[in-house]
């Protein structure tokens, strides 16, 4: 069973306007590597689609935004399983340790991954709670 992508937040606060440079040419390695499906898209007012998976959406666009600058962050419910997913699926990373991170008092087990069209993306997997006193 593929891991669940929980909960996603564009970096810049709109996960369905992640720009993009070239939709068609994008949209390939969604589909394939991360488990995306395209439900809509539109020419207007810019080139857009938008693609879902486990409930989740996220939107790439062509509306001249930097992608470099911008991505998604995604809580998933096993950041180990969803790496060797996308591994699994032609994910050219190596990834040697995954890192800690602490954000509003929630303790993270996180990888990235960047898309070929530039984004940047953030995996996230909530730890336990520290429970020692």
């Amino acid at each position: 069973m593929p891991a669940e992508l929980k909960n996603a937040w564009g970096y810049k606060g709109d996960n369905l306007n992640l720009p993009v440079a070239n939709l068609d040419t994008s949209i390939p390695f969604y589909e394939r590597v991360m488990g995306f499906r395209v439900v809509s898209r539109s020419e207007s007012p810019h080139k857009s689609a938008v693609l879902a998976r486990d409930g989740i959406q996220i939107g790439l666009a062509e509306n001249g935004g930097d992608p470099t600058q911008d991505g998604c962050a995604f809580e998933v419910d096993d950041a180990d399983s969803v790496f060797t997913e996308f591994k699994s699926k032609g994910l050219d990373k190596e990834l040697s340790n995954f890192s800690f991170e602490q954000r509003n008092g929630v303790d993270w087990k996180v990888f990235f991954v960047v898309a070929p069209d530039g984004l940047c993306y953030w995996f996230g997997e909530k730890q336990p709670a520290n429970t020692t006193s």
